[in-house]
């Protein structure tokens, strides 16, 4: 299975060029859905990605949690997603059933209070 099928980089990359054109006009950004729910099977790791850099095709931003307690929005590279192994060897992978039902924020908001993404 691949990671990030074209359809969902290209949701990512259309998201992150919408954010990018409502800062070049001085406009507040949109909190957007997460786009696809990665996770590390073998571990805690889960990511929630709402956008792609336009500059930068392989910086996600997102909800990062590595399974600390501690998930905060921020930036991931893929290509590092894509290269992780977890402690048995296994890749990230991506969740195949996940539909966002709220922003981005949301969840961000859901995980601070549970210490952990609940998606």
């Amino acid at each position: 299975m691949e990671l990030l099928p074209q359809t969902i980089l290209d949701q990512l990359a259309a998201n992150g060029r919408t954010n990018q054109q409502h800062i070049e006009a001085g406009e507040d950004t949109i909190d957007h859905h997460p786009v696809v729910k990665l996770f590390t099977p073998d571990g805690g790791g889960t990511w929630l990605l709402s956008e792609i850099d336009p500059e930068d095709a392989d910086i996600a931003f997102g909800l990062c949690d590595l399974g600390l307690g501690y998930p905060e929005l921020g930036s991931v590279r893929l290509s590092v997603l894509k290269a992780h192994r977890g402690r048995l060897g296994l890749p990230i992978e991506r969740d195949l059933h996940f539909e966002a039902d709220a922003p981005l924020s949301t969840y961000a908001e859901r995980a601070r209070e549970a210490g952990g993404i609940i998606a």
